[in-house]
């Protein structure tokens, strides 16, 4: 048995419901669009930000609630991030145009420190 040979096993067989080819990108999922669903009535002034495909990802969708929580999941293409914002009465943005938000970088700061003074209790 080879150095590699227990990866190249997992990569043929991959995860159920996962793709088992290396670099193989992810489309979105029903189980994506019912978390943004969720994610998004559960919580007040939201608005999405689309962010383009890469060679890594599909195109991804960013919820931002009012306060600066966010969520990220995968999405068809831009033209579904409009249409379920449509649905949903959700502002639509591109992010390569309006870039974040400022308050989703805010809420992000707040978690890490909340984070930090958690540790640092545990620690002792």
């Amino acid at each position: 048995m080879g150095l590699f040979d227990s990866l190249r096993r997992r990569r043929k067989g991959g995860k159920p419901g996962k793709p088992g080819k290396p670099g193989a990108v992810r489309g979105a999922s029903s189980a994506d669009t019912d978390h943004l669903d969720q994610w998004a009535s559960a919580r007040r002034g939201v608005e999405a930000f689309v962010e383009p495909r890469t060679n890594v990802t599909e195109t991804t969708v960013v919820l931002v609630a009012h306060d600066g929580e966010w969520t990220r999941r995968r999405i068809g293409s831009l033209g579904a991030a409009q249409q379920f914002g449509k649905k949903r009465a959700i502002p639509v943005y591109e992010v390569a145009k309006t870039g974040y938000p400022k308050r989703m970088r805010e809420y992000t700061e707040r978690q890490r420190i909340l984070r930090r003074r958690q540790q640092r209790q545990q620690d002792g």
